[in-house]
């Protein structure tokens, strides 16, 4: 018998009559992961030995490099990008913290309280 993988959700809206809307932790970083990588300067979201073999196969794994945590409303995200050379770190991560915690709040409705971002490397190749 197959063990069910149980996926971790949070409830955001509950209407008496109508039913309830709950987003899984991976949504969260998906969102996470998607915001960071529309910053001009951020070249690829950096992840694990597996991923890394995933991604080569062709599979795409859009929260690589995303580890989230959900309480009730609120969200704390932690994430490991490779940036472009010449692009100034201090400035990138500035504006990857912002565009991550405003796309969360906007989409989900839960608040963020901290966008944690590891630098793991500098790219030198154009694409």
């Amino acid at each position: 018998m197959a063990a069910e993988t149980e996926r971790s959700s949070h409830k955001v809206y509950e209407k008496d009559k109508i039913g309830e809307v709950q987003i899984a932790d991976e949504v969260v970083a998906i969102i996470a992961g998607l915001a960071a990588t529309e910053v001009d300067g951020v070249d690829s979201m950096a992840g694990n030995i597996t991923n890394e073999l995933v991604g080569k196969l062709g599979m795409k794994n859009l929260s690589k490099g995303v580890k989230v945590e959900v309480t009730e409303e609120h969200v704390s995200v932690n994430m490991a990008l490779n940036l472009k050379y010449g692009y100034s770190i201090p400035d990138v991560c500035e504006k990857v913290q912002e565009k991550v915690k405003n796309a969360i709040e906007n989409m989900t409705g839960l608040t963020v309280l901290d966008v944690n971002i590891k630098i793991a490397g500098v790219s030198l190749e154009e694409k």
